[in-house]
């Protein structure tokens, strides 16, 4: 980026993601159904072999029985190579993921860990497109998703026969006009929420959809006003008086939006648990060879927006540290790691570039961050620019990808006495890296946590 892009992306940043423009964005969509005189209308995107799918399923039912709205569903198939870096550790993590997170959602995934075969998919894919048809897709699509993931292929035969579905190739056309329509309103995920402009992915962002629906009225009478699937949060639990500690790996990226957002409230939870938190930065994914695809880039910022509020965390005001910035903030990584300040060094430049629209390349925005973090500039000036971190950088790349992880942030908390590995990944999983935590000290039942 030169100095001049570096200056303005702030502004247009900060402009993009303030609350005023999205209030403005939102008045003028409410404006535009009123005026054309159509229902609140939601278009559901939903993946037939995608985890996240099948959990977002099991709620359009009681999202249709609390809110005057209409739900018009889609079948769309995998993102593209560009927007899904490293396909198959994705699709494994979000098996694995959905089984996890499941129980603490109310909801239910199996836990058999495999992918469905190939005529599984295509029988589900058949019944979910006669289901579309049909008007009944909020009723079938958890049975149907139900059979799938559980290797049910007795019970999917008998939807079959009771339901007659269309043939492959009208699957096959829906699937793609699905597919198309997703692309052209802005997006590339299964799961996805799409009402008024703005896309909110599965259960896990279905409360911010509910909250614009409340606040237009649409919430029917003796309705809860609550969220259908609510967020966890152990951080409100007492605190935890233990002899023992545990080892949390914590892989941020500088680049990252969810870390910048996770940054603070990761090391919190450090400080209220008996944990040694141990940073294992990564360089960027765009700097690993991995592709951002605009509207990829485009929601990330929109929904870490949406997601920092709720945490209280500053974000807006980007300056994107991609590049020699990374580098340079890399460079002071092993330094401040040897002054006790590693974590505090990433915190202070993720905020920076992300909140404040610093220029972290510049050395007059590093020597904030540096300050920021409770380090000496002075001394500073002695390791900015070197080279000795990018060997260790690449050892945590390795490390998470052994783990079955790519992005970040990611965590593991490293299994004690036959237990083993508990890794997961997103800002948006820091509760269930607490439920664990907890779980393992013996201070939250298991069936809390563990599907």
């Amino acid at each position: 980026m030169s100095k001049l892009t570096r200056r303005i992306s702030p502004l247009l940043s900060g402009t993009l993601t303030h609350p005023r423009t999205r209030r403005l964005r939102r008045g003028i969509a409410e404006q535009r159904r009123r005026l054309l005189r159509r229902p609140h209308h939601i278009r559901y995107f939903h993946q037939v072999d995608d985890p996240y799918s099948h959990l977002a399923a099991q709620v359009l039912g009681e999202l249709l029985a609390r809110y005057d709205v209409e739900l018009e569903p889609h079948l769309v198939g995998a993102p593209p190579d560009d927007a899904a870096p490293e396909r198959g550790l994705l699709e494994a993590f979000a098996r694995k993921d959905a089984a996890d997170v499941a129980p603490s959602y109310g909801l239910e995934f199996p836990t058999l860990g495999d992918a469905p075969e190939a005529a599984a998919l295509e029988l589900a894919s058949r019944l979910l497109a006669g289901a579309v048809a049909s008007g009944s897709f909020a009723e079938q699509a958890p049975r149907i998703g139900r059979a799938l993931w559980a290797g049910d292929d007795v019970g999917l035969e008998s939807l079959a026969s009771q339901t007659r579905p269309p043939d492959s190739e009208t699957t096959r056309a829906a699937v793609e006009a699905g597919g198309a329509l997703r692309q052209r309103l802005g997006h590339y995920l299964g799961a996805m929420f799409y009402y008024g402009g703005e896309w909110y992915w599965g259960v896990d962002r279905l409360w911010h959809l509910e909250r614009r629906l409340q606040a237009l009225g649409v919430l029917r009478d003796g309705k809860p006003a609550g969220a259908i699937v609510p967020r966890p949060d152990p951080a409100g639990a007492p605190p935890v008086a233990s002899g023992r500690r545990l080892r949390l790996e914590y892989f941020p990226s500088l680049r990252s939006p969810y870390s910048a957002i996770a940054m603070r409230r990761v090391l919190e939870l450090a400080e209220r648990l008996p944990v040694d938190l141990i940073p294992r930065p990564v360089l960027p994914m765009v700097m690993r060879g991995l592709p951002v695809p605009r509207a990829k880039a485009l929601y990330i910022l929109l929904d870490t927006k949406r997601e920092a509020e709720d945490a209280e965390e500053p974000f807006g005001r980007v300056c994107d540290p991609l590049g020699r910035p990374v580098e340079r903030g890399f460079s002071l990584y092993p330094w401040a790691r040897r002054e006790g300040r590693a974590a505090e060094l990433l915190e202070s430049f993720t905020r920076a570039a992300f909140a404040a629209g610093i220029d972290t390349g510049e050395d007059a925005g590093l020597r904030l961050v540096v300050e920021r973090a409770g380090l000496s500039w002075e001394e500073a000036r002695k390791h900015v620019d070197g080279d000795a971190w990018r060997e260790e950088l690449e050892q945590n790349r390795l490390a998470l990808l052994e783990h079955g992880l790519w992005g970040v942030p990611s965590f593991r908390l490293v299994g004690e006495g036959g237990e083993p590995d508990f890794c997961t990944w997103g800002q948006d999983r820091i509760w269930r890296v607490e439920q664990e935590i907890r779980r393992r000290l013996g201070v939250l039942e298991p069936s809390a946590s563990a599907p």
